[in-house]
């Protein structure tokens, strides 16, 4: 038997059953996909910046010298690509780089999402943010704006000093960082999520 898409939605409840659990299963699901990719969809970046992450692999990034272009996870599966995110799993699993240096000053935005406890970072020009579950796992324990689930970092890299911002609160202010170099992603303690990553360079 086979199930036309010309058949109505009351014309297959009434005729053929099969088909019509399957045109409904078809809408169902293309609604869903449709909603899922509206979400994924949804942030638009910024004019004069320039994304770092594609949302589907890891092109542009590198684990060690071995380049990670048009993977989807590390050969360890600590780092992977899940619905528009980077996730490490946490345990170690080796940190991961931008194969791009950026050797002037810059504006950077990410947002970050941290299990309990979890540990992360991130390397500007070599020197490491602590990036963390911040109330539960420090340094910074006292930010007011914290969310427990997604969270805004906002770093402006000037000269040779980073001010440093959380949900736009201020949590280092001149954080010393590399004269030269890329930007890193650690692999710590405890599941972490990081998406929207995106750069812009400053005259």
């Amino acid at each position: 038997m086979h199930c036309h898409t010309t058949l109505t939605l009351w014309g297959a409840l009434m005729i053929r059953p099969f088909c019509a659990r399957v045109f409904l299963a078809t809408i169902i699901g293309g609604a869903a996909f449709s909603a899922a990719a509206a979400r994924a969809d949804d942030f638009k970046i910024e004019e004069g910046y320039k994304s770092l992450f594609n949302g589907k692999d890891l092109t542009g990034w590198r684990l060690g010298k071995t380049k990670l272009d048009g993977k989807t996870a590390t050969a360890n599966k600590k780092w992977h690509v899940q619905e528009g995110v980077i996730v490490i799993d946490g345990g170690g699993g080796g940190d991961i780089y931008t194969v791009a240096d950026f050797n002037q000053d810059f504006h950077l935005k990410l947002e970050f999402r941290a299990a309990p406890r979890a540990d992360s970072g991130v390397y500007i020009r070599g020197p490491q943010l602590q990036v963390r579950d911040y109330p539960r796992a420090g340094p910074y324990t006292k930010v007011k704006f914290y969310d427990k689930d997604w969270n805004e970092l906002d770093i402006t890299v000037k000269d040779k000093a980073a001010l440093c911002k959380c949900n736009g609160e201020v949590i280092e202010k001149a954080f010393r960082v590399g004269a030269t170099g890329g930007i890193g992603l650690q692999s710590e303690g405890g599941k972490f999520e990081f998406r929207r990553l995106r750069i812009k360079l400053l005259d």
